[in-house]
């Protein structure tokens, strides 16, 4: 009982599925139809010329690209900040760069003393600063920026600048780079300009520059550009180092401390900078308050020591979610602009930077993989091996810019070569199919079979028949610029139809059949329906010889050829039209001598024919 129940549990599963493999199928080929059938036309124009056209097209445009619109860019900033935030390893911290962070709680700390919320006096700023220097910090860049005096605390002001003073460059304080409408109207010169250095051995111009420097002087010559420049889609990826104006370049905070930390021996030309960005190893931090108060734990939990500050690289900053200094970074959307900085600065005193190859070479592969894809499209190759090949280079291609990333800070930008090489397979894959589609007999073209427009049928079958003589690998390579011939025969708008399956498809198909194609012609009598299927082979004829030509003493290609008039009988209500081609080719073909494809000119009117024919 149970038995037969599950039985016809089963039963009712198995016919469903059919049910529904039937209707994806037949629901699928409705979609093939909707956009074979407007460019059916087109592919029996341009054939194989489609292949070359669209590789001019698509270099055209890269090249196009590369010197006017750089429209990629969007496209590889976006793949950029995925690789990082998916990378499965980040590179540790140096530990030489130290970020001492403004943080609610400090400010909250102070707060609840009573000695005043934010902003913070002078004096707390020069207390910090001078907690930091009997740490023994190396270099401190304070981003905060003091463009005026305080009219609260006079003192602080005196007392922070003599701290500056005292400090002798080694306290590096942030300026603000003006817009450039503002520079005619500056009394300050380039050359003038805190830490400006020409980009020319011999500067000719010094033209003025407008920037919002510390209202003391010593803080004003020991300041640096603290400006940052966001991407087109609002996010932060690569850090400025200078800014340039005419012959000279002022020199960013993060340049500014690293050439004195390394006794100025960075290279200066270098423009910007893109650090390794973190999203969870981040930089040793540690909140202010705990350095005011004497190292006591104010804002860290009890056990934590604080980081080693000898001889580290500092940069002091607000962190607190309320003072509006959130930048939107690759890993962060609101990372705070201290520690975009100090990302920056670790980036160049630990060499830990990302590299990236010439923008050039990113389109230098596109167009040789652009030009490899319409090549092997236009050759007529296996689609299954094309579409292997495409899938590892694309793998390859990713694989090294995770690895490249993850292991040896160099990235790769990818999608000029994946992305839009991609555009342009897919653009050869849907005109392949719809090649494909008048070439193979399918739903599209039942009318090439039915009874009722053409009652007769010229039928070939061919087959490859390699050297006995010849190795795996010989035989191997024959086979494949075989089918490519056949493809190229079939694609290029010959009046044949090849039975489904047999040729495209690498399954137990191929080695069942042993290379085999059939080929079917229509007409509506014996006469016409031969003189299509001689014109056709003929060419493929010709074709096949330029294959030998190129490969000698390989092999033979076999031919059988059969006429035959469809049978009435055969033709019933709701009987499918290519399961009636299958029948009469195998009544036809099964008495039907091979014969070598070069002798086919000579023995066609002595082919067979079936007993419902002539």
């Amino acid at each position: 009982m149970l038995g037969r129940l599950a039985n016809r549990v089963l039963s009712w599963i198995d016919a469903s599925l059919a049910a529904l493999g039937h209707g994806f199928i037949q629901q699928w080929t409705k979609v093939e139809r909707s956009y074979r059938r407007p460019l059916s036309r087109l592919a029996f124009r341009l054939k194989f010329a489609f292949y070359p056209l669209l590789a001019i097209g698509a270099v055209a445009w890269l090249a196009w690209d590369w010197s006017h619109a750089r429209s990629l860019n969007s496209a590889e900033d976006a793949i950029f900040d995925r690789v990082v935030q998916w990378r499965p390893f980040e590179p540790r911290p140096s530990g030489r760069v130290v970020v001492v962070e403004i943080d609610e709680c400090s400010i909250e700390h102070f707060r609840a003393r009573g000695e005043g919320g934010w902003p913070w006096s002078r004096q707390r700023h020069a207390d910090l600063l001078d907690q930091l220097d009997r740490a023994g910090v190396a270099l401190v860049g304070y981003d905060v920026l003091f463009a005026d005096p305080s009219q609260d605390d006079p003192l602080g002001d005196l007392t922070l600048e003599a701290v500056a003073k005292g400090g002798a460059g080694r306290f590096v304080f942030s300026s603000t780079r003006l817009h450039p409408d503002y520079d005619p109207g500056s009394s300050l010169r380039a050359s003038r300009a805190p830490g400006a250095f020409p980009l020319v051995g011999d500067p000719q111009d010094d033209p003025k520059v407008a920037l919002l420097l510390p209202y003391g002087p010593s803080m004003a010559r020991f300041s640096a550009i603290a400006n940052v420049t966001r991407g087109e889609d609002g996010v932060l990826r690569d850090i400025p180092l200078r800014e340039t104006v005419g012959d000279w370049a002022l020199p960013s905070l993060p340049l500014r401390l690293v050439t004195s930390a390394i006794s100025g021996s960075l290279p200066q030309s270098t423009a910007a900078v893109r650090p390794n960005w973190r999203q969870h190893s981040r930089l040793p931090r540690v909140s202010a308050a705990d350095l005011l108060s004497g190292g006591k734990p104010i804002c860290r939990e009890g056990g934590t020591a604080l980081p080693a500050m000898q001889g580290r690289v500092a940069l002091v900053g607000y962190t607190a979610a309320g003072l509006n200094d959130a930048k939107p970074t690759p890993v962060d959307p609101v990372m705070p602009g201290v520690e975009v900085m100090a990302e920056a600065t670790e980036a160049l005193i630990a060499g830990s930077a990302i590299r990236s190859p010439p923008a050039w070479l990113k389109y230098v592969l596109a167009t040789w993989l652009t030009l490899l894809t319409t090549f092997a499209f236009y050759r007529g190759e296996p689609a299954t091996d094309i579409d292997s090949i495409f899938v590892a280079t694309n793998l390859a291609l990713l694989a090294a810019a995770f690895t490249g990333l993850t292991f040896f800070g160099f990235f790769f930008d990818i999608f000029a070569s994946v992305g839009f090489v991609s555009l342009v397979f897919g653009a050869c894959r849907l005109y392949a199919g719809v090649q494909r589609g008048r070439a193979v007999g399918n739903g599209d073209f039942v009318r090439e079979f039915s009874p009722d427009q053409d009652r007769w049928l010229a039928v070939a079958c061919l087959r490859f028949v390699p050297d006995l003589h010849l190795g795996a690998r010989a035989v191997a390579r024959r086979r494949r610029e075989y089918r490519r011939r056949l493809r190229r025969f079939l694609y290029a708008g010959s009046d044949s139809v090849m039975m489904e399956g047999v040729v495209e498809r690498k399954s137990w198909l191929h080695d069942a059949l042993n290379d085999l194609m059939i080929l079917v012609w229509h007409g509506e009598t014996e006469a016409e329906a031969r003189a299509a299927a001689m014109n056709d082979l003929g060419r493929l004829e010709r074709e096949l010889a330029e294959y030998d030509r190129r490969l000698p003493d390989d092999g033979t290609v076999r031919l059988a050829f059969a006429a035959a008039e469809i049978d009435d009988d055969a033709v019933g209500p709701g009987r499918d039209a290519r399961l009636q081609l299958r029948e009469l080719i195998g009544r036809t073909l099964a008495s039907s001598d091979e014969q070598p494809i070069a002798r086919f000119g000579v023995n066609a009117a002595d082919s067979n024919v079936s007993p419902g024919g002539s």
